[in-house]
């Protein structure tokens, strides 16, 4: 660990003289070129990746490393807000695959808004002002009345019909039903 240590400080402290310093004679010192080939092929060593998760463990540069919360929130309500943003997001949306890992990825968080709002007695108010409007309940009757909504309805109740927890329940009642008959028929004998 210390000679990880010690190998990173002594690539910064080549990387900053040979990198800082004024080129006097051109083969004498090494240009920039080289000085970035030999900083890249330390790194890629073992030696030069255990120094970095060394440095990068280290408390401080931690610290510094860390972007500001309130930083990021402003950062992204000024994107969002931005001709440049809506263009991008309006864009975005347009890829199927982002829109679906987004909206799973929100999936959660929609889910406990909207039973917060649920238990809202504001929003309970206007969702049902909505379903009162007359040109809202005429579309909704329409919709209840369309061909592929009764046909998807059918599949439904088929599909439920079809599926063995159900079979069991209407079973389980069955039973219940029948036990009760020969109940009340012992008693009126």
């Amino acid at each position: 660990m210390g000679r990880a240590l010690l190998l990173l400080y002594a690539l910064i402290f080549v990387f900053s003289s040979s990198g800082c310093a004024p080129q006097e004679a051109e083969g004498s010192e090494m240009d920039y070129d080289q000085t970035k080939k030999m900083v890249v092929d330390i790194l890629k060593t073992d030696d030069g990746k255990e120094a970095l998760k060394q440095v990068l463990k280290d408390d401080e540069v931690k610290k510094e490393i860390v972007i500001d919360e309130k930083l990021i929130k402003e950062t992204i309500q000024d994107t969002l807000s931005s001709e440049k943003g809506s263009k991008f997001w309006t864009e975005a949306f347009k890829d199927p695959k982002f829109a679906k890992t987004l909206a799973t990825s929100l999936q959660d968080e929609h889910e406990e808004i909207i039973k917060k709002l649920m238990k809202d007695p504001e929003y309970q108010q206007m969702l049902m002002d909505v379903l009162k409007n007359p040109e809202m309940e005429k579309e909704v009757t329409k919709l209840l009345k369309s061909k592929e909504y009764r046909k998807h309805l059918q599949t439904v109740i088929t599909e439920t019909f079809e599926s063995p927890t159900y079979k069991g329940k209407i079973q389980e009642m069955i039973d219940k039903a029948v036990k009760e008959a020969e109940s009340e028929e012992k008693k009126e004998e």
